[in-house]
């Protein structure tokens, strides 16, 4: 205020302060020493990152020339504006409520919601590489907290992978068609999170769990750039039966029974890869641990039992008397067809008769029953060429080193 109504010329005094070093280590906005000079004023020296150190053999610029020997020298300090934890923390590169990516920037927010706000980067480049860095070390974070979830849990209850993504919401009236999730891959489970569980008693608060052995991971985008998702849909065979409306990259859904489904997002291509490898890995230590999988079913008005069998394959018994109406080998299924609904066929290959027999049986939840089929053979593959299993994976051979 002096100064703008001061006139076009301005006379300044510097006098020395013999009370401005206690004052200047005062933090922002602290009352200092009983003086006028220093009442309740913020230091400009402290709001700039300047601080005083006494070890007076500092390097650093020394204060102005002072009567008293030995002056404490200043040093450059960083002054935190904001602190974000990175534990359980997420990034988005979307603009709420589209999908539409922000250029060059974009948010961090923690655990507990607070935000970075959007950074902005000069280049694709700077935004990259603070993208990644940033993502690297959430990665690492979630790391140590499944490590110190896993000493509280039995061998067969261990996490196996967790961290944030995106899921679709049902129906293209909302505002927000994508809706921040936590997934975790733990024991015998898939659970979805609306926050990510930081005690034992969170695990039971999922808003849905489904067993591992009865859902179906699916790679749906695969976007090795901007303008080349068409050449990747062409040449690495995805099966393209879902909806392109929207423009988000990295997309994975994961069926469940009753032919339901969840429809995923993630930030990168390489978290795309350990979402595809981490569900694989659950699915068939889940399948050796449970070594069986027995559900109810009927066939021309018997109630019958169907049961998969990590080393016997598929056994078909009375559910009254227990006698085993047939019993087929993994490598003796050739082939299968259903309804969609509730029935399905099961075309088997006779060994000594080397003709194919069909079973027909109806189940109450069909998709689950097929998605445990396909756990149990890919296991059994897995088991014999784990080779196989990684050369089938579209994500890690061509998003990863992306």
């Amino acid at each position: 205020h002096l100064l703008r109504n001061a006139g076009d010329e301005v006379t300044v005094t510097v006098q020395y302060l013999r009370e401005a070093p206690s004052f200047l280590k005062l933090p922002l906005g602290s009352p200092g020493p009983s003086s006028d000079h220093s009442s309740g004023a913020s230091s400009p020296l402290f709001d700039s990152g300047l601080h005083l150190n006494g070890n007076s053999t500092n390097t650093a610029p020394s204060s102005p020339s002072s009567p008293i020997a030995n002056e404490p020298k200043y040093e450059k300090r960083w002054l935190d504006t904001l602190s974000v934890p990175l534990s359980m923390a997420r990034i988005s590169r979307y603009k709420a409520g589209t999908d539409k990516s922000r250029s060059n920037a974009f948010e961090v927010l923690a655990l507990d919601g607070v935000s970075t706000g959007i950074l902005q980067f000069y280049t694709a480049q700077e935004s990259a590489d603070w993208l990644r860095a940033i993502s690297t070390n959430i990665s690492d974070l979630t790391l140590q907290n499944m490590k110190m979830a896993n000493k509280c849990c039995s061998p067969s209850d261990q996490v196996i992978h967790m961290g944030w993504v995106n899921e679709r919401l049902e129906g293209t009236d909302s505002s927000q068609p994508y809706k921040f999730k936590f997934l975790a891959l733990k024991g015998s489970s898939f659970y979805i999170f609306s926050t990510p569980p930081v005690s034992t008693l969170d695990w039971v608060r999922a808003e849905k769990i489904y067993n591992l052995c009865e859902v179906l991971f699916k790679i749906h985008k695969l976007w090795l750039a901007d303008d080349c998702w068409l050449q990747a849909n062409l040449y690495l065979g995805i099966h393209q039966d879902f909806d392109l409306e929207d423009q988000r990259p990295y997309c994975f859904s994961v069926m469940v029974g009753h032919g339901k489904s969840h429809y995923f997002n993630v930030e990168l291509g390489n978290e795309l890869a350990v979402w595809e490898k981490s569900f694989q890995r659950a699915i068939f230590l889940e399948v050796q641990r449970t070594g069986s999988k027995t559900y109810m079913c009927s066939w021309q008005g018997d109630v019958l039992c169907f049961t998969v069998d990590f080393a016997l394959g598929f056994t078909c018994f009375d559910s009254k008397t227990k006698n085993v109406l047939w019993r087929f080998k993994f490598s003796q299924l050739k082939g299968s067809s259903d309804d969609g609904k509730t029935r399905v066929k099961l075309l088997f290959q006779n060994l000594d008769t080397k003709q194919i027999e069909t079973k027909e049986l109806e189940f109450q939840d069909l998709t689950a029953v097929l998605h445990c089929i396909h756990s149990f053979i890919a296991a059994k593959v897995a088991s014999v060429d784990p080779v196989f299993i990684d050369s089938q994976s579209i994500a890690r051979k061509y998003m990863y080193s992306n």
